[in-house]
């Protein structure tokens, strides 16, 4: 796991560095790191509004396949992943925002727990160094770390050797020529209103004083702006879909539960990590909320337009090609004909014996490759 934290925290790590040498103060270095990060990932945002968009003009066409097939759930998916295929929609394309956010969290997570590495680019020697000096503190003293030693693969020990320093500065003036003042410069600036960003959000601390009040808010203003993010999406999702397909209950429940889950991550994490959560919070609502201003219906109709001819272009010149959403189609269809015990209805809503659902699965996986055949050049052979 620290591999992971490593590989992604050392690109992190030197773009939060440059900035800190242009701007010398670690929360607002935070606010503009954070800026850039979400201008790099704006085209992703784009593609992914476009699709988003894109999928909710398709709804008329869907809630009829729904209607259409509302007794035979296999056929209604095959019809339904049909269409995304002609309209050249990814339906997988909203997964990806959610799969960078985590794994930038890790590089955040590492460029706020190793302050030392990152930003100042001390040597590991003399890294080590202090990171033992500071774990004899701990244990001799018992004031860091609960007295207990501190370990060279606990993430947090940069934090810690930090922590040390301030409480035993004398301590740690023979580590190198001037590991104590660079690392003491930095201290003092790796705050917000006053309070230590590598500190932990506690609601039961030591002593309830300004630095302890600021530290409980991070989190909740954290899980203030991702709510902010939740309501916003499913206002619009209301606007522009007045008849939401089925599961609008697990969506109310996704939308409460993301602010939650981000109070409670910001509550075991340093302080720097909610920070960083408030303001990439923040700059999706605003990159959302213009994508949706930029993406009216007029402008997502001609876009629709372009993407199709560019699909079906696209067909015509790789017919051999088959797409993540056909093999799966195929797959599904296989395992419906080898699930003897599912359960197929006639036309009439009688239930097959099993030679009819046998005969209506092997027609219908024939049919299936029929009209793939025809779509994309290929020879048919019935048998």
């Amino acid at each position: 796991m620290n591999t992971l934290y490593d590989i992604i925290g050392i690109p992190l790590g030197y773009l939060m560095s440059w900035i800190y040498k242009f701007i010398p103060n670690y929360a607002v270095a935070i606010i503009i790191f954070t800026l850039v990060i979400k201008l790099v990932l704006f085209p992703v945002s784009y593609k992914i509004q476009k699709n988003s968009a894109r999928i909710q003009l398709l709804q008329p066409k869907l809630q009829k396949i729904q209607k259409s097939f509302a007794n035979n759930p296999t056929r209604q998916q095959q019809e339904m992943q049909k269409l995304y295929q002609e309209e050249g929609v990814n339906q997988a394309a909203s997964c990806l925002p959610m799969v960078i956010q985590m794994l930038l969290l890790f590089g955040v997570i590492d460029v706020v727990y190793k302050p030392i590495t990152h930003i100042l680019h001390i040597t590991k020697s003399v890294r080590t160094a202090a990171i033992e000096k500071a774990s004899q503190l701990a244990t001799e003293f018992g004031l860091i770390n609960g007295g207990r030693a501190i370990s060279s693969s606990d993430l947090r020990n940069e934090l810690y050797t930090i922590e040390a320093l301030s409480k035993y500065p004398d301590d740690f003036k023979n580590i190198s020529e001037n590991f104590a003042q660079v690392v003491s410069d930095f201290s003092a600036k790796f705050t917000v209103f006053g309070a230590n960003l590598g500190k932990t959000p506690t609601l039961h601390p030591e002593t309830w004083n300004q630095e302890a009040v600021i530290l409980c808010i991070i989190p909740f203003m954290a899980g203030i702006a991702q709510l902010l993010v939740s309501v916003y999406s499913m206002i619009h999702q209301k606007k522009t879909n007045p008849n939401p397909q089925a599961g609008g209950g697990c969506m109310w429940l996704m939308m409460l539960g993301m602010p939650i889950w981000s109070i409670w991550l910001a509550f075991s994490l340093p302080a720097g990590v909610g920070y960083y959560w408030i303001w990439s919070s923040l700059f999706s609502f605003l990159v959302t909320l213009g994508l949706n201003l930029y993406f009216t219906p007029a402008k997502i109709e001609q876009v629709n337009e372009k993407e199709k001819e560019k699909a079906r272009i696209y067909a015509e010149k790789h017919p051999e090609k088959k797409t993540f959403m056909q093999r799966m189609m195929e797959q599904a269809m296989l395992a419906e004909q080898q699930n003897g015990d599912s359960v197929n209805l006639n036309k009439d809503g009688s239930k097959m014996s099993r030679s009819e659902q046998n005969k209506a699965n092997i027609d219908t996986i024939k049919e299936a490759r029929k009209r793939m055949a025809e779509k994309y050049g290929d020879e048919y052979n019935d048998n």
